[in-house]
């Protein structure tokens, strides 16, 4: 990798030094080199230390994350481990680029503007129900209302187990996992990507993952085989080889 000039006004966070850091040296963001990723941030933040400017905690935490997760691809990976200690990371570099990408067409289109306002939308008056009622009447249904809403009792803690001490799966990171084992294998059955889904909530997500990808156009599914199977395929695979 070539040594790079920085820009330090240019950068508003360490996902923005990576993610210039990955255009800049023509990396793949769905497979990103961290040894190399790592010494260019760790260059980056030499550069910014000998120009005694402060180091906020944000890049040296990002810093750390660097660190572990080479550490972790060093680690001897076991026949059925499938998570790749780089999923969290792609998955927030492609959403930050998402959502920078986004502020920029807003700014665009709203250039020479103060403020953000959407059209008056015109409100029309619901005649649907055309009963009258007097003041006692209503009054009357709504302390009924009122007093079930006192009566009511908070719901158990049972009733939340599995949801908040649940693992929260990203449709992001499944993605990622469906286009890096179709990248290596080109195509796969449909049924064969849920084959690694650990529970309910990892095998919506990877369904979620899969209309996201087909809504895309990233991938299409093929009609049954002889064998009743239907088959998953990139489109066009050469388009995720070329740098981000």
């Amino acid at each position: 990798m070539e040594r790079l000039v920085y820009k330090l006004s240019v950068f508003e966070g360490p996902l923005d030094v990576l993610l210039f850091l990955i255009s800049k040296n023509k990396l793949n963001i769905y497979d990103i080199p961290i040894s190399e990723l790592l010494s260019q941030y760790l260059e980056y933040l030499s550069s910014v230390h000998e120009m005694n400017l402060d180091l906020t905690s944000e890049f040296l935490e990002m810093a750390s994350k660097l660190v572990q997760i080479k550490s972790a691809m060093l680690l001897p990976k076991r026949d059925d481990d499938t998570i790749d200690p780089r999923d969290e990371l792609v998955a927030a570099l492609i959403e930050y680029k998402t959502c920078k990408a986004m502020a920029e067409a807003l700014k665009l289109r709203n250039e020479g503007f103060n403020c953000f306002v959407r059209e008056q939308v015109k409100i029309y008056h619901d005649e649907t129900y055309h009963g009258k009622h007097k003041g006692k009447e209503l009054l009357a249904a709504y302390m009924v209302i009122s007093g079930k809403i006192r009566r009511r009792q908070p719901p158990p803690v049972s009733a939340f187990k599995g949801i908040v001490g649940g693992t929260i799966i990203s449709v992001t990171i499944r993605i990622i996992h469906i286009m890096k084992r179709l990248i290596r294998g080109g195509t796969a059955t449909f049924s064969s990507l849920f084959d690694d889904a650990t529970g309910r909530s990892e095998a919506v997500a990877t369904f979620l993952a899969v209309l996201e990808l087909v809504k895309s156009k990233k991938i299409v599914i093929t009609q049954p085989q002889d064998d009743g199977k239907e088959m998953v395929r990139m489109v066009r695979a050469k388009r995720f080889k070329q740098p981000v």
